[in-house]
Order: C-alpha cells, then structure tokens, then sequence
C-alpha cells in the first residue's frame, strides 16, 4: 500500500481507516437464484409497460427489427460484463470496470450516466405504476400513487437485503405466471389476429411492415431498450452474493435467455391481440391484452392487478440498483461520503431514500411539461443507459488490452470482437434517443445534467476520493504495480 500513488490523473485520494469502512459494509445475502430474481425483475416491467410506445414510433416491423438489434447489444454486453464482475466483484459495478480502464475521470462519468439510468427507471415505472392503478380506481391523482410506491418499496429495501432480495423473486415469479397466462390465454382464444399486428396506417412511403419507412425502426431502439434495460445492474451486488465468481455469471446469462424469450412473446402476442395502434398509445398494453382476450369481465380486473406485479418487480428491483450505486459513488468519495453510512439492516437508507425523492420530483417536473410522461422519462434513462453500456464495452476492450494478467474466472466467449459490436450498437441506440422530437427536450436537459455533475466532480469531489474505498483500492494497487514495472 505504501506504493499506491496519491495522484491519478488529476485527482487526490485521501487515507481513511477502518471506522469509515466498518460504517459502510455491506452483508453477504444473495446465491445465483436471487441474483436471477433481481435481473429478471429489474426488467420484467418492460414486458408490461414502455416498449409498447415503439410500436408508436416505428410500427411493428419497425419494432421487431429494433428489438433484435437491441438484443444483439445485450447478449453482448451481458457476456462481457460476467466476466468484468468476476475480475472486478465490488458494488460499484460499471463504475469499478472503468475506474480500473480509464482512471477516475471517465468512472464518474460512468457512475453518473449509470445514476441517471437508475434513478429515471424507478420514475418511469411508477408512472407504468399509476397507469395501471388509475384503470382500476379512477379519479385517484397519479402523484398520489407515485408517492405511495416510493415510500412502501424504499422502506422494504432499507428493512434489510435479504428481504429485499426476497420480495424480489417472489413478485419477479408472480410476473412471469402473469405473463404466460397470458401468452397462452393470446395463442389459444382465438382473439390474435396479424391484421391487428399491423393495423397502423403507413405514412408516405411507408408499408404495412414498416408504416414510418427504416426511419421508424431507428426511432424504435430506446423502446426496444425497455425489453432488457437494467439486467446489467446484477453487478453492482457482488459484495452481496455468497460466490460471486459461480452466481454472477450464471444469474446474467439466465436473466438475459429469460427476457430473450419474454420480448419475443410480448411484443408479438400483445400487438396481435390489442392491435399495435391502440397498444402503441396506451399507458397499460398488458390490460388492453387482458380485455381483448376476456372482456371486461372481472377476471380482468384481477388479472390487471396482479400484472401491477411486473411494474413493481422492477421497481423494487431497480430502486436496488441505484442505492448501491449511489452507496458506492459515495464511498468512494465521488459524492458526498455521508451518503454512504449504512443503516442497522447494512443498508444504505441515506442513498436510497435520496434516489426516492429525486425521482419523485423528476415525475411531478416532466408531468408539468408533457403528456407522455412515461416515454419521455423512458428516453432520458434509456440515454444515460446506453452512454454507460459503450463505456463498459470499451473498458472491456482496454482490460483486455492493458491487463491480461487480471484473473477472470469466467471469460465472455464472445472475447474482444463481441465487446465492439456491443459498443457500436450502443452508440447507435444513443443517437436514437434523439430521433423523436417531442422527446429532445428530456435528452437535452439529461445532457446538462451530466455537465452539471462533471463539473462538480471537477471543481470539488476529485479532490476527496477515497483510496481505501474498495473500487479505488484494487485500481491504485495495479497502477502503483504498472509504475513499478
């Protein structure tokens, strides 16, 4: 340790000692099937609300090819992160893999485009959320929900991990029975139809296929993104898992098969029964799927409710996600480190509760000034989102590179060349984000707020990082070795 410079490129670290780490240390809760429960549930959401606005945007064909595309990206990137979170098993997750890529500069870069992902999600979801609920108890304000889900599921995950992890299978599980109730329910009543598959008019020089031309299959990407966004967050619990080195890469790739086979039926069994015009503009697709099929009888009204399930897998999951992340940012000095002191259940309640408000006040400010609230939060997490996948990809390419000698218990099969296609597929889905032009002014702001944050990493936190955080502490050890050599 005596070696371990004290200056990285540009930034300062400071020698804490083991009370500050004793204050922030996180309990060992999860194996490979909770993990899968977290993955899966992060996103099982997408399957249930938020793709459905691509059919708005680019039609069904349009849709269906961005989804391949996108799940092209993903595999790719899932294959390479589980062999990043068996070399690098801290709870910064992203940030860690490109802190030890490209210093400390571009890892807040990283952090911040990841919190942004993570904290918009949750947002966007509980606006899938009062959707839902609004179709079952009219008249209800949707801020009024949006509060009372925030609170009940932020206090679920300061009560405790294993709780958290828990709760999240068991409605993960609930989800998928809704689902292939469903896909059975839509493949065998008779009420799918391929003329409802592609009732949406074509615009000029369009085709029932593609009605907005190869243009809408580009527009489509950031929805298509909703199909999978967030099975990445799995790494960030590798301080929690029992064996990360076995669970990891198991629960990412049997999160990833799982979500491959799910948008596959959603998009084509939801569409085929609902129509794509009337699912592309509805704010809850699964119940408009639920009364195609069995009417306004009362078993849709129940089924609807516990399709509230998927939105609230994902929801519990992600709000997860971003106090971890926000707990690791914090830890290692990049934001305020009292944000990182974890409650009596080894929690960090200050982060989550944190990522609560500001996600709250995000729905209650995009409410204010548009009518799509859900898709135009859905683009700002999907442009953080897909910045921090092509920093991932490229910091797996440099790893490769730089660090051979890094041991990787599991090795992405797909090696180098893999991790560049994700990387370019991601910068694709990027200028995506910008294609719909009522949305441009959500993608703008979330650019400003990245400025924002670089700036105060700049002028204030690069001067206060944490050496012993254990992100920071793996990175400088290898760099006071390379400078050795």
């Amino acid at each position: 340790m005596e070696n371990r410079p004290k200056q990285v490129r540009g930034a300062h670290y400071v020698d804490v000692d083991n009370t500050y780490l004793e204050k922030r240390r996180l309990r060992k809760s999860a194996g490979w099937v909770l993990l899968w429960g977290l993955g899966v549930g992060a996103v099982i959401s997408g399957d249930f609300f938020g793709w459905n606005f691509g059919l708005a945007a680019g039609g069904f064909g349009g849709l269906l090819l961005a989804t391949i595309v996108v799940a092209v990206m993903y595999v790719t990137m899932v294959l390479s992160i589980a062999e990043l979170s068996t070399a690098l098993p801290h709870a910064g997750g992203f940030y860690s893999f490109t802190r030890n890529a490209f210093g400390p500069n571009w890892a807040f870069l990283n952090g911040v485009t990841d919190l942004i992902e993570y904290v918009i999600t949750p947002a966007v979801i509980v606006v899938g959320i009062a959707g839902y609920m609004n179709a079952l108890i009219p008249g209800v304000p949707a801020w009024v929900w949006w509060a009372v889900f925030y609170a009940l599921f932020v206090g679920i995950n300061i009560r405790g991990t294993a709780l958290t992890l828990r709760v999240s299978l068991i409605v993960t599980l609930l989800a998928l029975g809704v689902l292939v109730f469903f896909y059975l329910a839509a493949a065998f009543s008779g009420a799918f139809s391929w003329e409802k598959v592609f009732n949406i008019a074509p615009a000029e020089g369009g085709s029932s296929f593609l009605p907005f031309g190869w243009y809408g299959v580009f527009a489509a990407l950031p929805f298509a993104i909703w199909f999978y966004l967030a099975i990445e967050q799995l790494p960030l619990a590798a301080e929690e898992s029992h064996d990360v080195v076995r669970d990891m890469p198991r629960a990412l790739i049997l999160g990833i098969l799982t979500l491959l086979v799910l948008s596959v039926l959603t998009l084509v069994l939801n569409t085929g029964v609902a129509g794509a015009k009337e699912v592309g503009e509805s704010s809850a697709p699964l119940e408009l799927g639920f009364k195609a099929v069995f009417g306004d009888a009362a078993t849709t009204t129940i089924l609807t409710l516990i399709a509230i399930t998927g939105l609230v897998a994902s929801f519990h999951a992600i709000i997860y996600a971003y106090g971890r992340l926000i707990f690791a940012l914090s830890r290692a000095g990049y934001l305020p480190t009292g944000l990182s002191i974890v409650s009596r259940y080894h929690t960090p309640h200050y982060a989550l509760i944190l990522g609560a408000v500001v996600g709250f006040l995000m729905c209650v400010l995009i409410s204010t000034f548009s009518d799509s609230v859900g898709a135009a939060l859905l683009n700002m997490a999907v442009f953080g989102a897909v910045i921090s996948y092509a920093m991932v990809m490229f910091a797996y390419i440099r790893l490769a590179r730089t660090r051979p000698d890094l041991p990787r218990p599991y090795k992405s099969p797909l090696g180098v060349p893999g991790a560049w296609v994700g990387a370019i597929l991601a910068l694709v889905c990027l200028g995506a984000t910008f294609a719909v032009e009522s949305y441009r002014p959500g993608v703008v702001g979330t650019a400003v707020f990245v400025v924002l944050m670089m700036a105060y990493y700049w002028f204030h936190s690069r001067f206060r990082l944490v050496a012993q955080a254990p992100e920071e502490e793996a990175a400088l050890i290898a760099e006071a070795q390379r400078e050795i050599r």
